[in-house]
């Protein structure tokens, strides 16, 4: 083998080289942004409604950054009476809108992992879920004349207190949700409700605050 055919073969087989690490690099690279776009954006809701608007957006936020939804419904136990008691009615009113939530995500192909988080007020629940939940974003709904949702102290305390990106979105006169119990008490006092409702409950929601 000559002199010229070696350096030739040493200078490909350096080549070679160097593309696989190039090569590896770039797969390493692409595989971290893929990971970093996977994320959890957490969706507190309070009440009997939730904001159509605030839900839209969750959606299509999580969709967009291939995240899962974390619907949270907040539960106020009285002080007389322990944190993880059983609270049927609250549960009748917070769990059928679990439940839209998942049949929206399952439409538009983002996951959903429900949640309850439980405390002696609004704020309390909230604090016990951005305390215990993964999450990356939050994204809460301002309160409207007929939607229930966060009012100005509430979301300034979010601001002040909670990790991560938070976003708020504010609501528009009639841009709320109803679950299909709050819907039939609506109709019973005749006032009829234009949101479709769903009346089964979501086994895999878990609670938070509860120990």
């Amino acid at each position: 083998m000559t002199p010229l055919l070696v350096a030739t073969v040493v200078v490909l087989g350096a080549a070679l080289a160097a593309l696989g690490l190039i090569y590896a690099r770039d797969r390493r690279r692409r595989a971290r942004t893929m990971n970093a776009a996977v994320g959890r954006i957490l969706f507190p809701f309070a009440g009997r409604t939730v904001s159509r608007r605030a839900l839209d957006a969750a959606l299509r936020l999580a969709r967009a950054e291939s995240a899962t939804l974390v619907p949270v419904f907040l539960a106020r136990v009285p002080l007389m009476m322990p944190l993880d008691s059983p609270l049927p009615r609250q549960c009748s009113e917070g769990m059928p809108l679990l439940e839209i939530i998942e049949q929206r995500g399952l439409v538009v192909g983002v996951p959903v992992d429900s949640r309850i988080a439980r405390g002696r007020t609004y704020r309390h629940a909230l604090r016990e879920a951005i305390t215990q939940e993964r999450y990356d974003r939050v994204i809460v709904a301002g309160a409207g004349r007929q939607s229930e949702g966060f009012h100005t102290e509430d979301l300034a305390w979010l601001l002040d207190n909670a990790p991560g990106e938070v976003v708020i979105v504010r609501p528009d006169h009639d841009d709320y949700i109803r679950s299909g119990i709050d819907k039939r008490r609506s109709q019973r006092r005749g006032h009829a409700s234009r949101s479709p409702g769903a009346e089964v409950a979501t086994p895999g929601a878990r609670a938070i605050g509860v120990g």
